[in-house]
């Protein structure tokens, strides 16, 4: 601006402008911000759509394993399937998600005698399962155990 000219002064409007201006920006922003969190939460909600395993290895059982595979067959196949390798009703725990960094053993025995929400895969929630005992959960536990170990999981 040239130094004789003189300079235009702010009326009453260009405030009002500049401050609907500030809102409108706040505002677009602030929705922005509330659209990703939505997006967000709802991804870390959402129940994942993991691959299951073609086939489960099935190692040499031990004695102990194999009264888990058979209390496994009992209790667990029916959702589980065969070696623990998923069907339509449930996934298979013979996958890194049941690793146990991820889920310890406890949380076997917490699933079986709490039941579990849905929050790994869209087969629904876990009920709970009174009539299986503590040393039947323990030995399923071993033999799924195993079966990870013989395909990789550790």
């Amino acid at each position: 601006m040239a130094s004789g000219t003189p300079r235009r002064a702010r009326g009453p409007r260009s405030q009002e402008h500049s401050s609907r201006t500030d809102w409108t920006q706040r505002i677009v922003i602030a929705a922005v911000a509330l659209g990703a969190a939505v997006l967000i939460w709802n991804a870390a909600r959402a129940p994942m759509r993991l691959s299951v395993p073609d086939s489960v290895v099935v190692p040499a059982l031990s004695d102990d394993d194999l009264a888990g595979e058979r209390a496994f067959e009992q209790h667990c196949m029916g959702c589980h399937g065969k070696n623990a390798a998923g069907t339509k009703s449930g996934p298979p725990l013979v996958h890194k998600i049941y690793e146990p960094s991820h889920h310890s053993d406890g949380a076997f025995f917490r699933a079986v005698r709490q039941g579990v929400t849905a929050h790994h895969w869209h087969y629904g929630h876990m009920p709970i399962l009174p009539a299986v005992s503590d040393p039947e959960v323990a030995a399923i536990v071993r033999y799924v155990r195993a079966l990870q170990r013989a395909n990789g999981i550790k």
